[in-house]
């Protein structure tokens, strides 16, 4: 197996995510870390044993890196991203792709014209529950899917958004629940559905007034499927935690992942309390499977290191797709779609009126 020359930009709670995967995984070899703060990355490639950089163009060079993790706030991920792929790095990306279209469109006109590949971390597609229900619409179980919905409800509080500078504001974050907490779902529904037509989208800020993004958003989307789902996402539901994707096909049937359940999980501060699992499946001769899967699924949720266990699946894919030549399972074009649909939500509230995509 050929090792690839792994870095990561940015050294806040989830680039530790990406450094243990990066060192423990057999196709990876970690060897550099760069932040805008060189103290900073000296102290986090001290922890490592890495070389630190306050400059990527120059650790891309001097440390010859083949593969950078992109760890920096949302509106920071384009000129990263730029500067690694004009090195000859191929880039994975913390979701989002980027806080706006253009920087997506930025990313990826860079990446093929460099020949690279570029991929987003949404490692909630690896959970078994979400994986099966993608399995279960692809072999047509469901018949043809027809309704989505999608529901986050959670809880954000004052000392959330003071933990880092950049949170809480336009400038610093690119928007709130459907930039930060939302791409996880979004995602999801969007793997499921496909392309979407339209979208008519409304977002508030019901109970953060001491920050300028929103906290809670709701979108009715038509696909051009002819699927219809709905969306509502919040950080204003205190005590609250769920996450929730739920699809229905025209034969009746329906599937559905809880990827998110019990206390608000916050990288690098708190734990995963709920498990993951398969919460609705109404799939004929299947629906005795539920408690099966849900207890099988538990089992080894918390039999493994569950904070890092499914980021480590989705870099180790990303970097065997890259060794491979081929497509990881979730790349920009992917991440382009999810930012494309928050930015239709977005621009539906400030016109009031149906957003017509591609945008």
């Amino acid at each position: 197996m050929k090792k690839l020359r792994t870095a990561i930009v940015g050294c806040g709670k989830v680039g530790h995510f990406h450094a243990r995967a990066l060192s423990n995984l057999e196709n990876s070899d970690f060897v550099a870390v760069c932040s805008t703060s060189l103290d900073r990355a000296e102290t986090f490639g001290k922890q490592y044993g890495v070389h630190a950089f306050d400059s990527v163009e120059e650790m891309v060079e001097v440390a010859q890196v083949d593969v950078v993790c992109i760890c920096t706030p949302h509106p920071q991920h384009a000129p990263v991203a730029i500067a690694a792929l004009k090195g000859g790095c191929h880039v994975l990306i913390e979701k989002p792709l980027a806080s706006s279209l253009e920087d997506c469109d930025a990313i990826l006109s860079c990446a093929e014209e460099h020949r690279r590949t570029v991929g987003v971390v949404c490692q909630r597609r690896f959970y078994p529950s979400a994986m099966r229900v993608k399995q279960a619409i692809d072999a047509g179980k469901i018949g043809r899917p027809v309704i989505g919905n999608v529901v986050m409800l959670g809880w954000r509080d004052r000392q959330y958004y003071e933990s880092d500078p950049w949170r809480g504001s336009w400038a610093g974050e690119g928007g709130g629940v459907l930039v930060n907490q939302a791409p996880h779902q979004l995602d999801l529904l969007l793997w499921y559905l496909g392309d979407i037509d339209e979208v008519y989208g409304v977002w508030k800020n019901v109970n953060h007034d001491y920050i300028e993004v929103e906290d809670t958003a709701a979108a009715i989307i038509k696909f051009k499927s002819g699927a219809i789902a709905n969306v509502l996402v919040s950080n204003s539901q205190n005590p609250a935690l769920y996450g929730k994707v739920h699809i229905h096909g025209d034969n009746g049937a329906s599937v559905g992942v809880q990827t998110d359940g019990g206390a608000m999980f916050i990288a690098g501060v708190s734990t995963i309390t709920e498990p993951p699992y398969n919460d609705i499946w109404t799939i004929k001769s299947e629906e005795a499977m539920l408690a099966e899967w849900k207890k099988a699924d538990a089992e080894f949720f918390n039999s493994a290191d569950s904070l890092y266990f499914y980021h480590e699946r989705q870099i180790e894919d990303f970097l065997t797709a890259v060794g491979n030549g081929t497509k990881p399972l979730i790349d920009g074009l992917d991440g382009r779609k999810t930012v494309e649909l928050f930015t239709a939500i977005y621009r539906s509230t400030q016109n009031n009126a149906v957003v017509k995509l591609p945008l």
